[in-house]
C-alpha cells in the first residue's frame, strides 16, 4: 500500500484511513468471527436466542473487548438475532415474532412465550465488538435442524450477493456499482433487496458515512478511495422488499412475512481491491448448517 491513504475525509465525508489502521480492523474483524464460528455449535432446535446471546457476552468478556450494542442507544444486548421473517435487529430473549405459517396467531406483534428455536428456523446472528478502539461488525446465517429447500435456496442467493458485492470494491469503482451488483443478482433469482436498512462506514466508531446502499445504479454515488472502511450487510427476502418495524422500535420484519436471510462483511478498500476484515477463521461464514453436521 502507497501513501495514498492520507488519515483524512473526503468531500462526501467518508474516512480515508492510514496503512496502520487496517490492522486495527484485522483485530477486531477476526474477533467478532471468531465468535460466530463459536456458535454454530449451540443453534439446534430447543436453543434459546437468550442463551446464544448470554455466550457471545461471555465470550467478547473473555477477549477483553467490549460489545458495541451494550448500550447503544438503550440496546441491552451483545448480539441482534432475527429469526425467519425478522429482517434485522431481532432481539434476543424476546420471543421469535409469529410467521404465517404459526397456527397461534397471524399477528406479528405477538409473540411466542418464549425464544426457544424451532426445527427448520434459519437465523441471522449480528455481533460487533470493539477491540483497542476498533470496531468489529459481521452476520451470518444459522439454521436450527432441518434446512427447507426454500430456506437454503434464500441463503445461497444471499451469500452469493454479498460476495458479489464485495468483488465490486476496488479503487475508482462506486458505491452504486456495489449496490447494482448486488440488486441485479438477487432480482435475477426472483427474490428481493432490501432497502429500508443498508451498510456504513466504520473504523473508530460504530456508524460514520457513507450509507451502503444493496441496490443502485452503477457509476452512481462516491467513489472508492484506498482506506475506506464500510460494512456489506445484503437482507434478501423471499418475498417483496417491504418492512416494518414492531413496537419495541427495533425489531424489523417482513411485511408480507416471508422469509429473509442476510450476510455482513466488514471491509476495507486497498491499493488494488479489498480486504475482508471478517472472515471466519474455522471456515464456517457460509455454509454453516454443513459445518455444524461435520
Amino acid at each position: 500500500m502507497e501513501d495514498t491513504f492520507l488519515g483524512t475525509t473526503t468531500a462526501d465525508g467518508i474516512r480515508l484511513h492510514r496503512p496502520e489502521d487496517f490492522d486495527g480492523m484485522r483485530k477486531a474483524g477476526a474477533l467478532a468471527a471468531r465468535i460466530l464460528d463459536d456458535m454454530v455449535e449451540h443453534v439446534y432446535p430447543g436453543q434459546r436466542t437468550g442463551e446464544i446471546d448470554r455466550l457471545i457476552e461471555e465470550r467478547v468478556k473473555a477477549a477483553g473487548a467490549t460489545s458495541a450494542t451494550i448500550g447503544y442507544r438503550g440496546y441491552k444486548h451483545a448480539s441482534c438475532i432475527s429469526v425467519n421473517h425478522v429482517v434485522c435487529h431481532g432481539i434476543p430473549g424476546a420471543g421469535v415474532p409469529m410467521g404465517k405459517d404459526e397456527t397461534i396467531s397471524r399477528d406479528l406483534d405477538k409473540r411466542r412465550p418464549d425464544d426457544v428455536l424451532r426445527d427448520g428456523d434459519i437465523l441471522n446472528i449480528d455481533v460487533t465488538v470493539i477491540v483497542d478502539g476498533w470496531f468489529g461488525d459481521t452476520s451470518r446465517m444459522y439454521v436450527a435442524g432441518t434446512l427447507k429447500p426454500r430456506a437454503e435456496k434464500l441463503i445461497q442467493v444471499t451469500y452469493d450477493a454479498l460476495m458479489l458485492g464485495i468483488e465490486a470494491v476496488r479503487p475508482g469503482n462506486t458505491f452504486g456499482d456495489i449496490g447494482n451488483a448486488i440488486q441485479a443478482y438477487v432480482e435475477s433469482q426472483r427474490m428481493s433487496v432490501v432497502r429500508d436498512f443498508c451498510g456504513h462506514g466504520l473504523g473508530q466508531v460504530f456508524h460514520a458515512p457513507p450509507n451502503v446502499l444493496h441496490y443502485g445504479r452503477a457509476g452512481r454515488g462516491p467513489v472508492l478511495e484506498p482506506g475506506m472502511f464500510f460494512t456489506i450487510e445484503p437482507m434478501v427476502n423471499l418475498g417483496k422488499p417491504d418492512t416494518r418495524v414492531l413496537s419495541d422500535d427495533w425489531t424489523a420484519v417482513t411485511r408480507d412475512k416471508s422469509l429473509s436471510a442476510q450476510f455482513e462483511h466488514s471491509v476495507g478498500v486497498t491499493e488494488t481491491g479489498v480486504e475482508i476484515f471478517t472472515s471466519s477463521p474455522a471456515g464456517r461464514f457460509h455454509p454453516t448448517w454443513r459445518a455444524a453436521q461435520r
